[in-house]
């Protein structure tokens, strides 16, 4: 039997976030945006861990998970690696690239919540360069935003590994055309996208929601405060969206969720539970200003989660 391990191929990403007290709309003129040359002060500035795979581990750890990143880092990953430890994610399959710097973010947000962002992908270019048949015995994997080449590559090594796999394209979405997308789907187990990204999908393909998840075992679309719908066994489960304490961050919210998904899998939930513990991890990490600076023990979300559905619950 396969050991009850997850393996997360995604980014591992540093976030620079700072915030301008003013308003963008106040120094950048429609008129003059063909000659912009701007400066913000930024009095607050903050340098967070993130990356798509770094949080779903992180999330998954918090359930009480092994799951592992794959991930190419570069030579500048020393603190982050110091984090992983510190709260118990393995490193084992996360490579460093001396001569590149880890990927990063470089965020500015005004007062009125508008965002400006810079990313440099660095390391992330090269992940194809991790090999899912040299990490060894996995229960589940997830292909998550990365690097293009790493992205397709790790899809058809799970699929030739006889991983099952959960394809969660995101910001990656971009990088490809609809027929990549449909092999990607044809290869995935379960699908994972916000609202907005499944229309971008579905414009991409040509598929329609029932085409879609005719090729999966379930097709999961979130839609934030509306809840979500997880399309599986040809029927629709409507998850209702756990109340925050508080709304603070939106950034990893996603990767809160799947982490979520992931766990249910894990454990053999039923889609009803399973989605439930991903909107109530949603909800735990939108009270919290970065991707993973909430926590909380079993009995804690045990409780939550009886509190937000009227169910009970037991972390396994």
């Amino acid at each position: 039997m396969k050991p009850r391990r997850a393996l997360i191929c995604g980014s591992i990403a540093f976030d620079t976030i700072m915030v301008f007290q003013g308003h963008f709309k106040q120094h950048i003129l429609p008129d003059k945006i063909h000659m912009l040359n701007v400066s913000f002060m930024v009095p607050q500035l903050r340098r967070e861990f993130g990356g798509c795979a770094g949080n779903i581990a992180y999330n998954l750890r918090l359930l009480g998970d092994s799951g592992y990143p794959m991930a190419t880092v570069g030579r500048d990953f020393g603190p982050y690696a110091g984090w992983m430890q510190q709260v118990g994610v393995p490193t084992d399959h996360v490579l460093r690239l001396d001569q590149e710097h880890t990927a990063q973010a470089f965020i500015t947000t005004d007062l009125d919540d508008n965002q400006i962002t810079a990313f440099h992908p660095g390391a992330m270019q090269h992940s194809h360069l991790n090999q899912v048949k040299a990490a060894g015995e996995f229960a589940l994997g997830i292909v998550a935003p990365d690097g293009r080449e790493g992205m397709l590559q790790h899809a058809a090594q799970f699929k030739d590994a006889g991983i099952p796999f959960i394809l969660d394209p995101g910001q990656g979405l971009p990088l490809f055309d609809g027929a990549q997308m449909r092999h990607l789907i044809s290869m995935a187990d379960w699908l994972a996208v916000n609202e907005y990204e499944w229309q971008l999908l579905q414009e991409k393909t040509g598929w329609s929601i029932q085409q879609t998840a005719a090729q999966l075992q379930a097709l999961i679309v979130t839609r934030g405060s509306a809840g979500s719908t997880i399309h599986a066994q040809g029927r629709e489960f409507e998850i209702p969206c756990a109340a925050a304490t508080a709304v603070v961050d939106p950034t990893g919210c996603g990767d809160a969720y799947r982490a979520g998904l992931m766990h249910g899998l894990l454990h053999g939930l039923d889609w009803e539970t399973t989605g439930r513990i991903a909107s109530l991890l949603g909800a735990i990490k939108i009270a919290c200003k970065g991707t993973q600076n909430h926590s909380f023990t079993a009995r804690q979300f045990e409780q939550w989660y009886h509190e937000q559905f009227g169910r009970s619950l037991t972390l396994a």
